[in-house]
């Protein structure tokens, strides 16, 4: 047991967590997270579904009709900054000397990564023109600038609180594609595609936001000076609401050897639980059907045809299957024949690829009848996947659950023992890449909200090494929202087209065409 004094307790019982969740987060520091094992990869033969072109029409058009008959949210995770997207900016401003050899170099650099090539064509980001106008206000031309090869101040002018501050800034901020006579930030792109499936029947469009407490102010005033444009152009109603993580979703720091971790000042260190946090936030929504995507992932109009039918075709399978789900359940209420108990058991295997345990087979009527309730009355999520093109990230596989049946997770490579040479093998294999495209089922057959915080495999996350005032600190990480999170959810994974995947992860991810 590890000794806490009153200020430390005081401080748990602010963020709203007691000192016994807090001895169990550095229980895990000290046993570690196991691994998940691999049984094998989700593919088209086995785990992936593969839906026809007219499967795909018939779902959206199932959707358009069926959808005003719930209440549905998109569900969209923009918290922290984009610090990470500018690496090579920053990296730029540490190590730039502007020898003439340098300037030489940068300017004639083809590598797509790298700062150079941003330089290169920095006319073509959506945020030029505020550029422009923000360095003209400090009486510089940005035309000067760059001719006079001036490219700390260009530089300095995009990451620094002096000009756009893009470096501090969340993704959702930042603008992202040019349109005729206006450019729009991330945000306001998930709001026009939002537009597109998260209507209701009174022409209400509900996104939700997490983000972080200290972009709230930024937040709220461009999403107060933009929605009339988009209510205007778009024929809807929004009802834009935000959230922020919550701090008893924080874990606990430890050092090296595993004492809590405490600051020049001797108060704990607590860290971000990571997104897996936001299971959290998910579970406050009241709502049928819950759209998920990544603030990076989107698109500008002229591309978006493709992601609006895939988007509607997923909401169609979710709304179908959880009719069928609902009904079975309803059916199971009040009746346990032999025949009922066949039909839904087909119907789970073959449709919900839930699998069942070998004694299964066994069970009598009234044992099947409880299987088969406890299998199907749980959240259910359709997630699309594409083909993997080598993006780092989670994939589908079957796992070998602790009861050791198997079940459909995303998975990611820190959950895997690459070590081991047959897990290895498998990860390797993996035909397909998750690209946070989900649409989630949260009510049950009764009408009511799961309680999504129990359906999480809690033996999931996992721990890295960060640093603190020049000490060396562990962190932990919740799991994973489309994770463990939801590891106890149904899982039907569906391919998408690649088009319908275009994170930006870098400052560079701009130039390519599809957000040109």
């Amino acid at each position: 047991m590890n000794t806490f004094n009153q200020i430390d307790i005081n401080s748990f019982n602010q963020r709203g967590v007691t000192t016994e969740i807090i001895e169990n987060q550095i229980t895990k520091f000290k046993t570690g997270f196991p691994f998940v094992i691999l049984e094998k990869p989700a593919t088209p033969d086995d785990g992936i579904v593969v839906l026809p072109q007219q499967s795909v029409e018939e779902l959206s058009a199932l959707f358009e009709r069926e959808s005003k008959n719930y209440s549905i949210i998109k569900f969209v995770p923009a918290s922290g900054a984009a610090s990470r997207m500018f690496k090579n900016l920053f990296t730029f401003l540490e190590t730039y000397r502007g020898t003439k050899e340098e300037n030489v170099l940068l300017l004639h650099d083809s590598d797509k990564n790298s700062a150079g090539y941003c330089i290169q064509n920095i006319n073509k980001f959506a945020f030029y023109n505020d550029l422009f106008e923000r360095m003209q206000k400090d009486g510089l031309n940005l035309t000067s600038v760059i001719e006079e090869d001036d490219f700390t101040t260009l530089v300095s002018y995009i990451l620094l609180s002096k000009g756009l501050n893009y470096g501090s800034l969340p993704k959702g901020l930042l603008k992202f594609h040019n349109y005729i006579d206006y450019s729009r930030t991330a945000f306001e792109e998930h709001m026009a595609e939002g537009a597109a499936y998260a209507c209701d029947s009174k022409g209400i469009v509900r996104i939700h936001f997490t983000i972080s407490p200290e972009h709230i102010e930024p937040f709220l005033e461009l999403i107060q000076l933009v929605k009339p444009r988009y209510s205007k152009t778009l024929g809807v109603n929004y009802d834009i609401t935000y959230s922020i993580q919550k701090p008893s979703t924080d874990t606990i720091a430890v050092d090296i050897d595993n004492n809590p971790f405490r600051d020049e000042k001797n108060t704990l260190v607590f860290r971000p639980g990571g997104h897996g946090a936001l299971i959290e936030n998910l579970n406050d929504l009241n709502n049928d059907i819950v759209f998920i995507k990544n603030i990076d992932n989107i698109v500008p109009d002229k591309i978006r045809g493709t992601t609006y039918l895939y988007k509607k075709a997923i909401g169609g399978l979710l709304i179908k299957l959880q009719h069928k789900i609902h009904t079975f359940l309803r059916q199971l209420d009040v009746r346990c024949d032999i025949e009922l108990i066949e039909e839904v058991s087909r119907f789970a295997k073959s449709e919900l690829f839930i699998q069942f345990p070998e004694e299964y087979a066994k069970y009598s009527l009234e044992q099947k009848q409880d299987c088969l309730k406890l299998k199907l009355n749980r959240p259910i999520r359709i997630c699309g996947m594409v083909k993997n093109q080598g993006e780092p990230g989670g994939g589908p596989f079957w796992l070998r659950n602790l009861s050791d049946s198997i079940s459909l997770q995303i998975v990611e490579s820190s959950q895997v023992n690459l070590n081991d040479s047959s897990q290895k093998n498998i990860f390797s294999t993996s035909t397909h890449f998750n690209p946070v495209d989900l649409v989630c089922g949260i009510s049950n057959y009764k009408g009511e909200s799961f309680d999504l915080r129990n359906y999480i495999d809690q033996s999931t996350g996992f721990i890295s090494i960060k640093s603190k005032d020049g000490r060396n600190l562990k962190a932990q990480e919740l799991p994973g929202l489309w994770n463990g999170a939801m590891a106890e959810w149904i899982s039907i994974f569906i391919e998408v087209p690649l088009i319908t995947f275009n994170p930006v992860k870098t400052i560079n991810d701009l130039l390519r065409d599809e957000h040109q």
